[in-house]
């Protein structure tokens, strides 16, 4: 499966955005998805995870904030994040179960 993260962007403290991760060459109505991030010279940090019954989970830092969508219809998973915060400036990956990553994708918030 080919995961495509789309959304990111600037914006201010504050505000919101919807990344997407759109999945091509096969379904991941079968699969956990999640949300990582990475800044830069750090690891990657799980943000968010969806089941395939729509169990999520969050990251401490995010929870409240954050919330984790999955459209099997469509093949997507979104990763719905309000009230930004600068330290939520990272770039942003999807993974699937199947140990899929997307390309990322940038989000900065300014303060």
């Amino acid at each position: 499966v080919q995961l495509q993260a789309s959304g990111g962007g600037l914006v201010q403290a504050g505000g919101s955005l919807r990344l997407s991760c759109a999945a091509s060459g096969g379904r991941i109505s079968g699969l956990t998805m999640r949300w990582y991030r990475q800044t830069p010279g750090k690891g990657r940090d799980l943000v968010a995870t969806i089941t395939t019954h729509g169990t999520t989970d969050y990251a401490d830092s995010v929870k409240g904030r954050f919330t984790i969508f999955r459209d099997n219809r469509k093949n997507t998973v979104d990763l719905q994040m309000n009230s930004l915060k600068p330290d939520d400036t990272a770039v942003y990956y999807c993974e699937s179960d199947a140990g899929d990553w997307g390309q990322g994708t940038q989000v900065t918030v300014s303060s």
